[in-house]
């Protein structure tokens, strides 16, 4: 039996010189304030300073995907991260709103290659939103910001570790 050592690779929780777009919802703004708080305070934390980092407002969570696919076309940003809060309703309203926001952030990464957190709180009640917008407990604008370092730190060794050893480990692949 082979004893298998594989090597992890972690990105690293440091913001300093990666630049970061928030792309947020005024839609229940009491709460995507406060996700957009935590995530600049996370930003902060990190090591980015305030010239590294620009917040694009959208009407509503449905206006996230396009608004994050022109912040990452720029190619100005090495992450982009999307913030808002949709509160299940009495009609159908919330599915497609909820639905379309994860699906649209989701292939705006797949497109670009930039990495786009969903920072987006998606809940059955306003309480439960509270809860998730760090105004009682966690802070989904803060968790989604730091997965956003993290994962910009992972790409950008991902791809200096594949410039670096491009055509060795695979000669007959041009």
């Amino acid at each position: 039996m082979i004893n298998l050592q594989p090597v992890i690779h972690r990105g690293k929780t440091n913001a300093e010189g990666f630049r970061f777009a928030i792309v947020a919802s005024r839609w229940n703004d009491f709460l995507t304030s406060k996700l957009i708080d935590g995530a600049v305070d996370a930003l902060s934390s990190a090591g980015a300073v305030e010239a590294d980092v620009e917040i694009f407002m959208v009407p509503g969570a449905f206006e996230l995907p396009l608004a994050a696919l022109k912040a990452a076309q720029t190619g100005k940003f090495d992450a982009v991260i999307a913030i808002g809060v949709v509160v299940r309703g009495e009609t159908p309203h919330f599915d497609y709103v909820a639905g379309e926001a994860a699906k649209g952030v989701s292939s705006v990464s797949l497109e670009t290659g930039v990495p786009v957190m969903f920072g987006v709180v998606t809940t059955d009640t306003v309480e439960q939103a509270i809860n998730r917008s760090g105004l009682k407990a966690g802070n989904k604008g803060f968790e989604a910001a730091m997965a956003a370092v993290e994962v910009a730190n992972l790409y950008r060794e991902m791809t200096a570790t594949e410039n670096k050893g491009k055509g060795k480990a695979f000669p007959h692949v041009v």
